[in-house]
């Protein structure tokens, strides 16, 4: 049984590679994705931020920065994106690893890695953050950005249902 389970992961760590190579293209357009992975998670952000807004009555969430272009992206170097109210906070940071295209901590190939915090002043009084592992990644269809959860090793699309997961405690 533990050797098929070698196998399987050997399988898997081959068709990574394999998928990383066949997507070692100019470095150009590797940039040009990244900014482009970078306005996706600002908009999915953006329309979790105004769903919630929309149905609030009293305080709202913030969004920083407010907007986004291609522009704001640093290529060397953390970006950030908050989620913030009243002392909660969502924190995204994320940056382009040091390859082009990597398999280094996640099996799908990805061009942008970061993470989510989601926290509020009880939680870090208790040293307690949520976090998750965030990943730009190249799939077949297209790109997607893809959690990862190292407590319980689940694995899904960054959206506004994980938004709403690492939301929920904080309130």
């Amino acid at each position: 049984m533990a050797e098929d389970d070698e196998i399987a992961r050997l399988a898997r760590q081959i068709d990574s590679t394999h998928r990383a190579e066949r997507l070692r293209t100019s470095a150009f357009e590797i940039a040009k994705l990244r900014r482009q992975g970078a306005c996706d998670l600002h908009r999915i952000c953006a329309d979790f931020v105004s769903s919630v807004n929309r149905r609030l009555t009293g305080s709202l969430l913030d969004l920083s920065p407010a907007a986004y272009s291609e522009d704001f992206f640093r290529e060397s170097g953390t970006n950030l994106i908050q989620i913030s109210s009243q002392g909660r906070q969502i924190q995204i940071a994320f940056e382009a690893p040091a390859q082009l295209v990597s398999t280094e901590k996640f099996l799908v190939p990805y061009i942008l890695e970061g993470e989510v915090r989601a926290y509020n002043q009880a939680m870090l009084e208790r040293f307690e953050v949520r976090s998750r592992l965030i990943f730009f990644c190249m799939e077949d269809q297209a790109p997607v950005w893809r959690y990862y959860d190292w407590r319980t090793s689940n694995s899904g699309v960054v959206d506004r249902g994980l938004l709403v997961t690492l939301t929920e405690p904080l309130f």
